[in-house]
């Protein structure tokens, strides 16, 4: 009892327990009044929470008629993974992203005007390529800081403009400030790395950072002032060969660093005086280390995958709860997965190539109709899917591939799918028509289909049930199919790529279990060599060539549906689930 009459008492738990229960509340979809459709990815969530988090969403649940209706919100330009860190973020002020997500919850905070969202931009001398490393960002961290509490700024006013930081040619890092003379420098004999402190104004009370006596000056890892909010690194992420991004959080407030390449000034701080203190640090790389490949954000069997533009396509597919339309694209250099524009139709069991730069899917399943006659073309340029006309007969579990200048539709299953079709037809991207080509000499389905040298192969699959280790090949130029040497290894669902002119088949389902076996076809000599198991069985997953290496996606491994990726060194003749980096 206080002297006013009051009884005060103050539970510190409540808050973090109330917000706690709440996000249970989002994650079991009870009470909620909205609906997010991300790619086709469905998220609930409360209308009141993620009004106070974000003005875009404010302005839309503002102008509904109808209050008390379930609000209805779609993006197809968003990565699901990265909207759930953000709605954890609203819910429990806490943000925790992987590497691999930084760019993608950035994009998405952007969208949703999230306005603790703030960007601070360091640029990079021109021609100076920076190696991606942590302690670069804990330094401009600590940069942030002392501007804040040796300086007497605020976060809002470093942000308000752009803060330039160098990075010189000469591995230094300069404040910008350096141009017009309005910075010292100070330097730490521990990480030998350079810094430069802007001087306070002298009215604003605060004694001007000079060195001490024996000529030291403060390290940047020295320990400040204890901060009221949290300060740390959440992730970072090098999305292109000379731009960093990095998720932060400065003073409890959710930041976005930036460094990247830029024109040099006429007056560039490599051109200034020389300076006493003047302790440099180049980094290279300690080491070369593995790390696991970034996983898709779905996983899939059943998928198409293909190369184009140097980069991985994986569509579609299946996973334990329904039929996918998301596509996702991998970047080998950057080791990183992003979405594409989503396919218009739900679909499986299917195949897709590309034709004249464009990726064209056609039959296949939709999970409710065991087969489809519709097809649709992807344009890069627009990022977004045509339609194509029907095919003359629905099928499912059919091979798809281009062949000079047309696209290929081979085999698949009947309408109940007990049994595989011979009939095949061919696309004329010019007259956009289907015509009928020569059939195949055997029924098949879940074959595996490429082409080599002018010809196409189509592999194995099943007649009916019973899979099939025979190998056919089409010569467009007498419309024929011929029986080649067989596989060693009967199955249905296998994946196929095409490297140093010979055929890799990999994986399937050899009629008893998913198999993770893999053998190489030399059409100079017509034999089939058993190489290198994958790391993982995998039976309907996607297996493409991109470069010089063949990668594996997805599939079912006979207890689960796989996200997984792994990639075949031609010359170990070994798979790996690891891409090589260097660890600074």
């Amino acid at each position: 009892m206080i002297p006013n009459g009051y009884l005060m008492f103050e539970d510190e738990n409540f808050i973090e327990s109330s917000v706690a229960k709440l996000n249970a509340l989002r994650k079991s979809g009870q009470f909620c009044d909205v609906r997010l459709q991300v790619c086709g990815h469905e998220m609930l969530a409360h209308r009141a929470v993620l009004a106070c988090c974000s003005p875009y969403l404010f302005e839309i649940f503002n102008s509904d008629s109808d209050p008390h209706r379930v609000s209805h919100v779609k993006f197809d330009d968003l990565n699901p993974e990265a909207v759930e860190v953000l709605l954890n973020y609203a819910y429990t002020a806490q943000l925790k992203a992987d590497k691999e997500l930084v760019k993608d919850v950035y994009s998405a905070a952007k969208k949703l005007k999230m306005d603790r969202v703030k960007q601070l931009e360091v640029m990079l001398e021109d021609n100076v390529c920076l190696p991606s490393n942590g302690k670069l960002y804990t330094k401009v961290i600590n940069w942030v800081q002392r501007s804040i509490w040796e300086n007497g700024d605020s976060l809002e006013e470093l942000m308000e403009e752009v803060q330039t930081l160098y990075y010189s040619a000469d591995h230094k890092l300069l404040d910008g400030n350096l141009l017009d003379g309005q910075a010292e420098v100070f330097g730490s004999d521990d990480d030998h790395i350079q810094f430069v402190q802007k001087k306070p104004p002298r009215e604003n009370g605060h004694k001007p950072i000079s060195s001490s006596s024996t000529g030291c000056l403060p390290s940047p890892n020295a320990p400040v002032q204890s901060p009221k909010h949290e300060w740390k690194i959440i992730a970072s992420e090098k999305t292109s060969n000379n731009t960093y991004l990095c998720l932060a959080v400065l003073d409890g407030v959710f930041c976005v660093i930036f460094l990247h390449g830029r024109n040099s000034p006429q007056s560039s701080p490599t051109s200034t005086p020389k300076l006493t203190k003047s302790l440099s640090f180049e980094m290279q790389p300690d080491e070369l280390i593995e790390k696991p490949m970034s996983p898709m954000h779905y996983a899939r069997s059943g998928l198409g995958t293909a190369e184009m533009n140097g980069k991985l396509i994986a569509a579609g597919g299946y996973n334990r709860e329904e039929c996918l339309r998301t596509v996702e694209c991998y970047d080998p250099h950057t080791d990183h997965w992003s979405f594409l524009a989503p396919m218009r139709t739900p679909r499986a069991r299917f195949q897709m190539a590309v034709l004249m730069g464009q990726l064209y899917v056609v039959g296949g399943s939709n999970g409710h109709s065991d087969d489809l006659s519709c097809g649709e073309m992807y344009d890069p340029n627009i990022d977004d899917w045509i339609p194509v006309p029907e095919l003359r007969t629905n099928r499912c579990n059919a091979g798809v591939c281009a062949l000079n200048g047309k696209l290929y539709i081979l085999g698949g299953s009947d309408p109940y799918g007990q049994k595989g079709l011979k009939n095949c037809e061919v696309f004329d991207p010019i007259t956009k028509s289907w015509t009928s080509c020569a059939p195949l000499n055997i029924r098949r389905h879940q074959s595996a289909v490429c082409e080599l040298g002018g010809y196409l192969y189509i592999i194995g699959g099943a007649e009916s049930w019973n899979c099939l280790n025979t190998v056919e090949r089409y010569n467009p130029e007498n419309n024929t199919w011929t029986l080649i040497a067989p596989m060693n290894v009967a199955r249905r669902g296998a994946g196929v790529a095409v490297l140093d002119g010979k055929l890799f088949v990999g994986g399937g389902f050899d009629g008893s279990h998913a198999i993770s076996c893999v053998e190489m076809y030399d059409p100079t000599r017509n034999e089939w060599k058993m190489m290198g198991n994958m790391t993982s069985a995998r039976s309907n997953a996607g297996i493409a060539a991109v470069g010089n290496t063949i990668y594996a996606v997805g599939g079912f491994d006979g207890n689960e549906f796989l996200n997984t990726v792994e990639v075949y060194n031609l010359e170990s003749n070994e798979w790996s689930p690891y891409t090589k980096i260097f660890q600074f």
